[in-house]
């Protein structure tokens, strides 16, 4: 399966179709239900928080989805142009949470939480440019993918 691209507006109202469109390729690539929702939930996180931190130019106002079949896996790269400090910030808050109440967690680091515990691999490029989260889910995980 080759790379797909998806490319929506930077608002919420549109996030409904990247997580349709990953469940038609997790399907495909037989992923098991539960590792679906996972990703679904990643990803949705991952797109809110380019909504939330994206440009507000009339002209760059998007974002930029790409599932990239791997190695026993999927990639999938959420890329806007927004600004990097406050996604610095919330990897640091986003370090373990060893007995935390939910209650108390702070609005900014729990979505890069949830996308670290709901994915094996997560990776948050920034530059100049934009910010790209890169997230990874390997197919039977269990059995040393």
């Amino acid at each position: 399966m080759n790379a797909i691209r998806l490319q929506i507006p930077a608002h919420a109202d549109y996030i409904d179709l990247v997580r349709i469109c990953l469940f038609g390729i997790a399907s495909k690539m037989n992923y098991a239900y539960e590792d679906m929702e996972d990703m679904k939930v990643a990803v949705s996180e991952a797109c809110n928080n380019a909504v939330i931190h994206g440009s507000y130019d009339a002209d760059g106002n998007v974002i930029d989805i790409s599932f990239e079949p791997v190695n026993s896996g999927l990639t999938i790269k959420v890329k806007n142009n927004g600004t990097s400090t406050l996604v610095e910030e919330a990897i640091e808050k986003a370090a373990p949470l060893p007995e935390v109440e939910v209650s108390g967690l702070k609005v900014g680091g729990l979505g890069i939480y949830l996308m670290q515990a709901l994915m094996d691999e997560v990776e948050v490029n920034t530059s100049d440019s934009g910010t790209e989260v890169v997230l990874t889910k390997y197919l039977n995980v269990a059995a040393g993918h």
